[in-house]
């Protein structure tokens, strides 16, 4: 069975990396978190990304994941 889930993180340079599970490079490179979850979902159509928080909300803080 293979994992099949998918990140999106935020990178020191301001950009957002979609990495899948266990990998050390990234699968793609966007500018904005809005087309790194497009693309994640691109990559991986039947898993759900897992999204890192970049501020503090009601919900949640940084280095937190949550599912858009």
């Amino acid at each position: 069975m293979t994992d099949k889930r998918i990140y999106v993180e935020r990178r020191p340079e301001g950009d957002y990396a979609v990495r899948r599970a266990g990998s050390e490079r990234a699968s793609d490179v966007l500018p904005t978190q809005r087309e790194a979850i497009d693309r994640a979902r691109e990559l991986s159509p039947d898993a759900q990304p897992h999204v890192e928080r970049v501020r503090n909300t009601s919900r949640g803080s940084p280095d937190k994941w949550r599912k858009p």
